[in-house]
């Protein structure tokens, strides 16, 4: 490194934002991951022993995945490179392969190459790390805040140990924000700031487990607010609330914490809980999901975990969806709420679901011929064929109802629709056993 790019560097460290100036060096500096970071962790061990396979970190912004590379960069034997796969391309990891061969090569020495989002990376850019990674010339570690199993190469997967870091808690935090504001020497301690009791809640408590974005408020707070007549910045609730306006909701809508959070959605309005599926639908429509897509989801509910048991839900799904379509939003927010508490709280029933055991005996089953006196008769030479012939006309039967043969001869008495009696099923089934009762004709 020559004195212009030393000056560079140093230059670069000190204007660094608060967040990655105040990244620990050690892992007994490290706030929250117990799961994974305690002493007695896998981790932890092989940190400590610098014994580091192929890992992948997980987990949403500001949690410390990066915390964690750095520490292990900083521990490590190994060679460390970092890249990033939003402007890294083939090129840059030839040129880290063929500087990791010749390092092992001459010294014996092994490479460790962080990739931060690494689902950035397409496929055929992941296809090429892995005979590096399986022939031991790179270590890989990669970060990424969208699930694994959906953006990574499933060759990469099986070669590497996956941590997944979790939100940090409140009090996790408020530990971070004190560092930020009282640390002299990564912190802002030396522009002798105070942060209030309130605005520490305040912060931690929005933050919404993301470390990132609380330290952001925190240095935003202490740069632009004018000192006291004591001398010091003092950070306020009034001065947290403009710094940290409103809540990260961690909700990528091509990612699992959509997936997570339809899933909620959907098992909520099934579960009959409608605070819990407003709450999620509450969060989906803050995050800036398509109003549509949540339109859909409440129909196949509505069908699905509804059904017959109250048929009306499926009719206010629908109209919903259409009135979304043509308002839009604020106001579509109102109606799809009324749509998800007609359909939380209406009386439940699957059995529609009835179909996908129908389709199975299809599957397994389906050349069985239509019972003759169900056959189409509206065709010359039909009678000849024995087609229709014996069929009984429901209508001219008390309760428009007959018994006789519907399904295929072969599967005489099966059933594939089972009302429960739940909501309006409970008529369906009691209509069902009278007519069965008092019917006329024989199967």
């Amino acid at each position: 490194m020559d004195l212009f790019e030393y000056m560079r560097e140093t230059r670069k460290e000190k204007e660094a934002p608060l967040a990655a100036r105040l990244r620990p060096s050690c892992l007994e500096e490290v706030v929250g991951q117990q799961h994974i970071i305690g002493k007695d962790k896998l981790l932890y061990r092989a940190i400590k022993a610098d014994k580091i396979s192929s890992l992948i970190f997980y987990g949403p912004p500001g949690t410390g995945k990066t915390t964690l590379a750095k520490v292990i960069a900083q521990t490590t034997s190994a060679e460390f490179v970092q890249i990033n796969a939003t402007v890294a391309g083939k090129k840059d990891m030839e040129e880290v392969v063929q500087k990791s061969k010749e390092l092992q090569g001459m010294y014996g020495k092994k490479t460790i190459l962080f990739i931060d989002e690494i689902h950035r990376f397409n496929k055929g850019q992941q296809d090429y790390l892995l005979p590096f990674v399986e022939d031991g010339t790179l270590t890989l570690i990669g970060a990424t805040t969208e699930n694994p199993y959906f953006e990574v190469n499933q060759a990469l997967i099986s070669r590497s140990v996956i941590f997944e870091l979790k939100p940090l808690e409140k009090e996790e935090i408020k530990e971070l924000i004190k560092r930020a504001v009282y640390n002299k020497e990564k912190g802002l301690g030396s522009y002798e700031a105070v942060i209030e009791e309130e605005a520490l809640e305040f912060l931690a408590d929005l933050s919404g487990g993301d470390a990132r974005h609380a330290l952001n408020a925190v240095e935003l707070g202490i740069l632009t607010t004018p000192r006291a007549e004591d001398g010091k910045i003092h950070l306020s609730l009034q001065v947290a609330t403009e710094c940290i306006q409103k809540r990260v909701v961690n909700y990528d809508k091509k990612g699992d914490n959509h997936y997570d959070t339809i899933s909620a959605f959907i098992k909520s309005m099934r579960g009959s809980d409608p605070d819990a599926a407003l709450f999620y639908l509450a969060k989906m429509l803050y995050a800036g999901e398509s109003i549509t897509f949540i339109a859909r989801r409440i129909m196949i509910c509505a069908s699905e975990d509804v059904g017959n048991a109250d048929p009306m839900a499926l009719q206010v799904a629908v109209a919903a969806a259409q009135a979304v379509e043509r308002i839009g939003m604020p106001e579509a927010q109102i109606i799809l709420a009324q749509a998800v508490t007609y359909v939380a709280t209406a009386p439940k029933s699957n059995a529609a679901l009835g179909i996908f055991e129908a389709m199975e005996e299809v599957r397994r089953s389906g050349n069985m011929k239509v019972p003759a006196h169900l056959q189409d008769a509206h065709y010359k030479g039909a009678k000849n064929l024995g087609r229709g012939t014996g069929y009984k006309y429901a209508h001219d039967y008390k309760n428009h109802y007959v018994k006789q043969q519907y399904l295929p001869y072969e599967l005489n008495g099966k059933e594939f629709y089972r009302p429960d009696g739940n909501g309006y099923e409970a008529k369906i089934k009691a209509h069902m056993k009278k007519i069965k009762e008092e019917a006329e004709g024989d199967c």
